[in-house]
């Protein structure tokens, strides 16, 4: 994998799509599914983790994944007693860990002068055999050995929230200077931001009490994004309910919506010029009468906030109005309830789906 990730960067990026599809070779039709639309397609791999694999690393639910410099992937989910998992680029799974974090849901990669932290969220909310529960949720930062470095608690320990208010954090972000966002999305839906060391710092947006366009409901995810620059970052993040990601400066003054109509979207990725995101639940009427309900996909936005691809859904659409015409999932069930999208180098898509009857991730191969 190595010596493919910097052979293809010393290529244009149409090269470099050229090489990958000949080494892949072109997708057979009468074999193979294809996903997405326009230049972002992907041939759908759904045993990227080969088969007998579970039996000594079993999974509830995969919520988040990142990709450390080594190339492998780190994923978080909700297993009672297997909580982090570790993959080759391959699907090959190297190892697993943790009992801390029953409620594990978010993930996020951190470096700090060269080395790499985690980030790991748990949400308080869990389940255990056919019961399921809540508690307090908290964010902490460990090496990639698994070591804790330290938590952040219910905010109500510094002041940010009264007693009565819930703490069930979904995601964290991290600013280039070390800044930590938490979006309590389970909760009570502020963004909540820290120093490095985890010291409060200051809280903004919410759902109630602000106005509708601004509010963040189900703030289920969020990320710094500098494709602008450092010097022009912005927070992203993600109000579900809403179907949109609304954008904050750092400091939290509301800038703007980007609206994804039809889409639950969970959080923002942004890979080169790109956002990616798993939708999971779209507004789809017949989906949502099965006994169990395949609903989600993923979605791919441009620089400008456009959907220019939906893996799974149905092709972006835009009306002489400038509008999105609401997405759906497609007419076949490639992804189930879609919950985070981890970019590979190659362009390659790694898929975490929630409530998928206990399956590993799937791959989306870029063609």
């Amino acid at each position: 994998m190595p010596t493919r990730r910097f052979f293809l960067a010393g290529l244009s990026t149409a090269a470099a799509a050229s090489f990958v599809q000949t080494v892949r070779g072109a997708p057979d039709p009468k074999k193979d599914v294809v996903v997405g639309h326009g230049t972002h397609r992907y041939k759908v791999n759904k045993e990227w983790v080969a088969p007998g694999q579970g039996r000594h690393h079993p999974i509830l639910n995969c919520h988040e994944m990142v990709q450390v410099k080594d190339g492998r992937l780190f994923m978080i989910g909700d297993h009672w007693d297997n909580q982090m998992l570790i993959y080759k680029p391959d699907g090959s799974i190297l190892d697993s860990w943790g009992t801390v974090w029953p409620g594990g849901h978010g993930l996020t990669l951190s470096n700090e002068n060269g080395e790499e932290f985690l980030f790991v969220t748990d949400s308080g909310l869990w389940k255990s055999g056919t019961g399921a529960y809540r508690q307090t949720g908290r964010v902490t930062k460990i090496d990639l050995t698994g070591k804790e470095i330290f938590s952040i608690s219910h905010p109500m320990s510094v002041g940010a929230y009264e007693a009565d208010m819930i703490f069930n954090p979904t995601e964290t972000a991290i600013a280039p200077n070390g800044d930590i966002y938490v979006v309590d999305g389970y909760g009570s839906n502020y963004v909540l931001r820290y120093d490095r060391n985890g010291k409060f710092i200051s809280r903004f947006a919410g759902k109630d009490g602000v106005p509708e366009q601004e509010r963040l409901n189900n703030a289920h995810g969020i990320t710094i994004d500098l494709r602008n620059g450092a010097d022009k970052a912005t927070v992203l993040a993600t109000s579900r309910v809403d179907q949109c990601f609304r954008r904050f400066t750092m400091e939290g003054k509301y800038l703007e919506t980007i609206s994804v109509p039809g889409c639950k979207v969970c959080r923002p990725v942004i890979a080169g010029s790109e956002l990616y995101a798993g939708v999971c639940w779209s507004n789809d009427p017949v989906a949502s009468k099965l006994p169990y309900n395949p609903s989600g996909f993923t979605v791919v936005l441009d620089a400008q906030g456009k959907v220019i691809s939906a893996p799974g859904g149905t092709e972006p659409v835009y009306g002489a109005d400038g509008k999105l015409t609401p997405l759906t999932r497609g007419k076949e069930a490639i992804i189930d309830h879609g919950h985070d999208v981890c970019v590979l180098d190659t362009g390659d898509l790694i898929v975490c789906q929630w409530n998928a009857g206990q399956t590993y991730p799937i791959k989306l191969e870029k063609v």
